[in-house]
């Protein structure tokens, strides 16, 4: 298969509603490409669909579920018309504003289950397909948290430090073959993640006004993250924060982590409500 893998692919997007999952659709029919419109939302996967007109196609699927991602799978080839050639495990929630103890083990559960879980379902029932068909590539979508490990997120920086760890083993699995997985990790995106109950009221706003002045759009992260996967590469981190974030925790550990200690205790978050 050429190592263009985002062109005239046919692809599978979870998450595809909206933000850098319908950015990723988006791209790939501009590329060419057949995509399956994923989402737990019936009415924004359509969305989705009907932007990229005969190119999209719309599909449910909550990737916390394993039967519906199973169900997805199964049926991906005959709605692509044709086997997956690239699988975007995007969908996600934020979660965040509450220290360890503090936070719910409901919000645990659930933001586990799906950024997590989600991307560990996607694998699963998509890897073998790509490997029967000996081409392809996986897009894991993770974020900066991975690495960053920020105060108060801590649930949020779990779900996503396991998506990195996965990405880089199934990466380390998929060597020698002519599949390809590749990881991205941003900080912030314009999107609508923030707009969830999951995220204390106070987090919810800083984070809001970060990414009004610092976010990018997620078309470019789309574009961006497909072009290197097209060159092969595992790890993409797109935004300067970010990389100075990757480089510093690296090459200072100690004093990275006593950094990010100050930071979070000048910043507002909720020590309340323990739950057992």
């Amino acid at each position: 298969m050429s190592s263009r893998r985002s062109t005239r692919a046919r692809a599978v997007v979870t998450g595809a509603g909206s933000g850098i999952g319908r950015a990723f659709a988006i791209e790939l029919a501009r590329r060419g490409g057949t995509v399956l419109c994923a989402d737990v939302n019936d009415t924004a996967a359509k969305e989705t669909a009907h932007l990229i007109g005969n190119a999209g196609v719309p599909a449910h699927c909550d990737v916390a579920d394993p039967q519906q991602v199973r169900d997805l799978a199964l049926a991906s080839e005959g709605l692509l018309g044709g086997p997956p050639t690239l699988v975007i495990n995007n969908a996600g929630i934020g979660a965040g504003g509450q220290a360890i103890g503090s936070t719910p083990l409901a919000d645990w559960k659930r933001t586990l289950d799906i950024n997590l879980w989600g991307v560990i379902h996607g694998c699963h029932e998509f890897v073998p397909l790509l490997r029967e068909t000996g081409t392809g590539g996986v897009i894991n979508v993770a974020s900066a948290a991975s690495f960053a490990a920020g105060p108060a997120m801590a649930a949020y920086n779990v779900s996503k430090a396991g998506v990195l760890a996965l990405s880089e083993t199934l990466a380390a699995e998929l060597s020698g073959t002519d599949v390809a997985v590749t990881v991205l990790c941003p900080t912030f995106v314009k999107t609508n993640i923030i707009d969830n109950d999951r995220i204390d009221a106070a987090a919810a706003r800083m984070a809001d006004t970060l990414m009004r002045l610092t976010g990018v759009s997620p078309h470019r992260i789309a574009r961006t993250t497909l072009d290197a996967h097209d060159a092969g590469r595992l790890h993409v981190v797109p935004q300067l924060d970010a990389r100075l974030v990757w480089r510093t925790k690296r090459a200072l550990p100690g004093t990275y982590t006593k950094l990010a200690g100050l930071v979070g205790r000048l910043l507002p978050f909720d020590e309340t409500g323990k739950e057992g």
